[in-house]
């Protein structure tokens, strides 16, 4: 048996490889708890069951948790079988630095419901990951921008693997004048990837200068103390933040500070 999040869909993939599937099921988001009962069924009398979810890879944004829940819950074995996953795709081809992301998956369909949770979003350091249709993408866009910031780096990649594959990087202020330019540009699903909050302090814009100078010159240790004696901030406040200066440094590669990092 064959369970597929839209039978149709499937069926074409099947077609394309040649595969001859005479027993097919839906198992959406609308009947995943009943469709589940089912194929536990199924698998007691000793069938096998595969799942395929449309455009995507089950159970990350797409139905299918419910489905291997219920199958581990009954005592059954679960099988991954990696394939193409659009979120990895893009990550590796939008050259965002870091070690780490946060996969967010669909923002709210809502304006402000979406807002509200782009702020508490805002002051997380690392990369964030987002899915968004196309008849949504330019609110999306728009929205992000107002809460993040225009200055942030994003990374549009739409239509990740197939045919019409296209990936842009520009800052978030630009974003929504790209998207407008070419109506083509807003067709087919996308993964929206925006850089992470840049390190934030309260210390004056003068003694982030000289700490940064500093730390150009000087091993970490010493830039602290004398950016210290020359602002008159905490050397605690400054240590905090020339370790994200050189965490943020050593991440994007510059061997210059990563050298007594």
């Amino acid at each position: 048996m064959i369970a597929a999040e839209d039978k149709r869909n499937t069926a074409h993939l099947l077609t394309y490889h040649h595969i001859i599937a005479k027993r097919l099921m839906a198992v959406h988001q609308h009947n995943e708890r009943v469709s589940s009962e089912k194929i536990i069924s199924l698998l007691h009398a000793g069938q096998s069951v595969a799942f395929v979810s449309d455009a995507g890879t089950p159970a990350v944004s797409d139905p299918g948790a419910l489905l291997v829940r219920a199958v581990r819950s009954a005592g059954l074995r679960v099988i991954p079988i990696p394939g193409a996953n659009a979120a990895i795709a893009a990550l590796s081809a939008a050259g965002l630095t870091g070690h780490h992301f946060l996969f967010y998956g669909f923002l709210p369909s809502k304006s402000a419901a979406r807002r509200a949770a782009l702020r508490s979003l805002s002051s997380h350091p690392y990369p964030l990951v987002f899915y968004e249709a196309p008849h949504r993408i330019i609110e999306c866009v728009s929205d992000i921008c107002a809460e993040l910031g225009g200055e942030r780096q994003v990374v549009l990649a739409r239509e990740i693997t197939k045919m019409f594959e296209t990936i842009h990087a520009c800052t978030l202020q630009d974003a929504k004048a790209w998207l407008q330019s070419d109506g083509d540009r807003q067709r087919g699903e996308f993964v929206v990837l925006v850089s992470g909050a840049p390190p934030h302090s309260g210390l004056s814009a003068e003694s982030l200068n000289t700490l940064s100078v500093l730390l150009d010159a000087l091993p970490l240790k010493q830039a602290v103390q004398l950016a210290a004696k020359i602002s008159g901030e905490h050397r605690s406040e400054l240590y905090q933040l020339a370790l994200q200066i050189k965490k943020q440094d050593h991440d994007d590669g510059d061997p210059q500070h990563s050298a007594d990092f």
